[in-house]
């Protein structure tokens, strides 16, 4: 049927709603008469009653989909018109030496160059159809013609169809209210496509401020994370299997929960969440009014709340992710728990890049620089980051440099402000903290160890009452904790250990510190090493030595404080066992790199080393007395491949500026004239440069 005669049939077919079989055929004879219409008006007649046909936009079941399909056809319709016109070009440039294709094997066409093609299509984007499907129709033509490098449009029609996409897209957001929110999503979509074909000079031309927070509904509602609320229907299909191993967690893969969330995630927006999040961040970046962004952040709060409670409600929340094959079934962990981490993990990168721009935002705009307006920001952003850390803690999820400079950056902020850290402490206190218990429940744990993260970071700006309710008592329920130690209780431990720290060494503390200074190494030795790393050891008892040593005012109040802490660690050595560790236990034996193949310690080699780290922190007085003691401890390490690291420590303690000026001349004298060599180096094997046939030297005259 020639081209006309069919066009004709189309225009009528379109003004009637079909089933979806004759809709599939009129979207097809569409994509057929665009590429062989040769005249330009048929073309804009045929756009223009696409946009405004029942067949189209009134199909039984239209959805994102449907309208998406739009997009399809004219790109799919571009990229056949281009390839013609190369063809074209290429039987011209060859005429005279290549014979003519056989007539079955030529195809119909057209004729139409790609700009007249163009420019007969955006004719038919009239006032008759609203401007959304304008946008869907121009987005289709751009990328057909556009994407991938191809550059088929003249550079003038390329920027003027760059131009009318913006232009649609702004006018499109001025009427979304009136237009629906399929239309809402339908521009975002589109967007998503034509955004990275857009110059820099075209994209400073969108209405950001409009866009912005249609963007996030479509992200955070319905089409896009439901704001969470499938996280309940999954609930009502898990259940609790009595097994052998006692009981575990199933979420079998025919619960209609789990169907719905697949069908979820293949929709437009959840497949697209990570160029969208680029989309949100540009949106963040460029809004001409920064009230817009902030109810951005106010927004992506109420999500993470909403989040975060529809997770709690989900006995999935008291599975631990690095103990999941001990605590569901083999169907839920293989088939079901791995598509539902998929999905929250979209959720959590689109939330955290927006949130990364707004506080890139706020360093630089001067309305959300100001001081209340800054921490505000800052708080608020830590507390999304604390909703979704059930998420960002799970495997590295958080081990991006968007999230660490959000966190880090939220963090410098708030520090500013001590009345705004002791208010984020205090909202976000342990429930258990005044108790000194620890919750058995996973999702408060996790919740807790985001707590300590974050409090390690505010004594300075607190003062010391504060300090001592809300980081000193939450972490001593912890570093009290004595039941099994599970991975993530791994973690806390450590992190509570850090949190007492950091309030400990504090000038302005000083009074706390001594206080729990001899409690907290008790506890220190308690822990280690069934509980600590000999890395964490180490770090914990020197930080501990500075602590009670000049010129903090500690070391003036207590001076015998720093040398009943070493005979404390003298006496741990004494009792402490010899055989090596076992790697994960040993963390900075893994780090380092011998021949070997790594260093390995004992729980008396790393306590050596521990009293070998103090010495550049101990009272003049005590030093040349204790580097003695240190040495003579070291021989009694019997083991020689865990008395070799202590002894490079040791050397390298008196060498690599550690010690400040005084002490480290006084270091000098004890290892050439008052004996300190032969102490360090007798009884070794170490061997030397010789002359051959020179004489062997003694122990005690070995470098």
């Amino acid at each position: 049927m020639p081209a006309d005669r069919l066009l004709n049939t189309l225009l009528q077919h379109y003004q009637d709603v079909h089933d979806d079989a004759k809709s599939e055929q009129i979207l097809g004879t569409t994509v057929h008469l665009l590429t062989h219409l040769s005249n330009p008006l048929n073309l804009g007649v045929l756009t223009s009653q696409l946009l405004t046909a029942p067949a189209v936009w009134h199909r039984p079941g239209f959805d994102l989909s449907h309208a998406l399909r739009v997009v399809s056809l004219y790109n799919s319709a571009a990229l056949r018109v281009r390839e013609d016109a190369a063809e074209a070009l290429e039987r011209k440039k060859n005429k005279n030496h290549l014979p003519p294709p056989p007539p079955p094997q030529q195809r119909e066409s057209g004729g139409l160059k790609p700009d007249d093609w163009t420019r007969a299509v955006v004719q038919g984007a009239d006032d008759r159809s609203p401007r959304w499907r304008h946008l869907l129709v121009l987005t289709g033509v751009l990328v057909g013609f556009e994407s991938n490098e191809r550059r088929t449009l003249s550079p003038s029609l390329r920027g003027t169809l760059q131009a009318a996409v913006v232009t649609a897209a702004n006018l499109a957001l001025q009427t979304h209210a009136d237009d629906g929110p399929l239309a809402e999503a339908a521009v975002v979509l589109a967007l998503n496509y034509a955004f990275p074909l857009l110059s820099e000079h075209h994209r400073a031309r969108l209405d950001c401020g409009a866009l912005l927070p249609v963007l996030l509904w479509a992200v955070l509602r319905e089409e896009g994370c439901d704001d969470g609320l499938f996280l309940r229907d999954v609930a009502r299909d898990v259940t609790h299997a009595v097994d052998g191993a006692g009981g575990r967690c199933s979420w079998p893969q025919h619960a209609p929960s789990f169907a719905a969330l697949v069908e979820r995630d293949r929709r437009p927006v959840m497949s697209n969440m990570g160029p969208l999040a680029k989309i949100l961040a540009f949106a963040v970046a460029h809004a001409a009014d920064a009230h817009v962004v902030m109810q951005a952040q106010d927004d992506l709060l109420r999500f993470s709340h909403r989040l975060l409670d529809a997770w709690a409600a989900n006995r999935l929340s008291t599975v631990e992710p690095a103990m999941a094959a001990a605590q569901l079934d083999p169907d839920t962990l293989q088939a079901t728990w791995p598509v539902l981490w998929q999905v929250l993990r979209k959720m959590m990168f689109a939330v955290v890049a927006t949130l990364q721009a707004v506080m890139a935002r706020s360093l630089l705009d001067p309305r959300m620089r100001q001081e209340a307006v800054a921490v505000d920001i800052a708080a608020k952003s830590l507390q999304i980051l604390r909703n979704i850390y059930f998420i960002s803690s799970v495997n590295g999820n958080d081990a991006f440099q968007v999230y660490t400079f959000t966190y880090l950056t939220s963090l410098d902020i708030i520090c500013r402000n001590g009345a705004a850290c002791e208010k984020f402490l205090s909202d976000c206190r342990p429930v258990a903290a005044d108790s000194l218990t620890v919750p058995s429940a996973h999702l408060q744990r996790t919740l807790d160890l985001y707590f300590l993260n974050v409090a390690e970071h505010m004594p300075l700006a607190l003062t010391t009452e504060a300090a001592d309710a809300l980081i000193i008592k939450p972490a001593t329920s912890y570093l009290n904790f004595d039941g099994p130690m599970s991975p993530t209780m791994v973690h806390i431990f450590e992190s509570a250990h850090s949190a007492v720290l950091s309030v400990l060494s504090c000038p302005q503390h000083g009074a706390l510190t001594m206080q729990l200074a001899p409690f907290y190494i008790v506890r220190l030795f308690e822990s280690f090493p069934q509980r600590m790393s000999a890395r964490q050891f180490r770090v914990a008892f020197k930080t501990v030595m500075q602590m009670v040593s000049p010129p903090f005012p500690i070391a003036a109040q207590e001076p015998l404080l720093g040398e009943t802490l070493l005979e404390m660690l003298l006496g741990a050595i004494a009792e402490a066992p010899t055989a090596p560790l076992a790697p994960e236990d040993a963390e900075a034996a893994q780090a380092a790199s011998t021949e070997s193949g790594g260093v390995l310690q004992s729980a008396q080699s790393a306590l050596v080393l521990a009293l070998v780290d103090a010495l550049p922190f101990l009272p003049l007085g005590l030093v040349e007395e204790w580097m003695a003691v240190a040495a003579r401890t070291l021989h009694a390490i019997e083991d020689p491949r865990l008395r070799r690291p202590v002894r490079e420590r040791f050397w390298d303690i008196l060498v690599n500026g550690e010690m400040d000026v005084e002490r480290s001349a006084m270091g000098v004298a004890w290892w050439g004239t008052k004996g300190g060599r032969e102490l360090v180096l007798g009884g070794g094997s170490v061997e030397v440069p010789m002359m051959s046939g020179a004489l062997m030297p003694t122990e005690s005259s070995k470098l």
